[in-house]
């Protein structure tokens, strides 16, 4: 719920120009949507072997993968 509200917050003032989001709860969707709606970009990290549920990558303007050295 916090990060919601940040998010909307700062979608709101125009404080930020992109949101880089390490997530994969759904919970999230209404605040990336008033982001993306607000003019942020949305950026998701995806991790090794995560899968996120499609509306995620939906509604995020770009997915990066997280890359870890060996």
């Amino acid at each position: 719920m916090r990060l919601g509200l940040d998010i909307a917050a700062h979608a709101t003032r125009k404080t930020v120009d992109r949101i880089i989001l390490i997530t994969g709860d759904t919970d999230c969707l209404p605040a990336m949507k008033l982001a993306r709606v607000s003019g942020l970009h949305v950026v998701l990290i995806r991790f090794p072997g995560q899968r996120l549920a499609a509306e995620l990558t939906w509604h995020a303007d770009f997915v990066r993968d997280a890359d870890w050295p060996d």
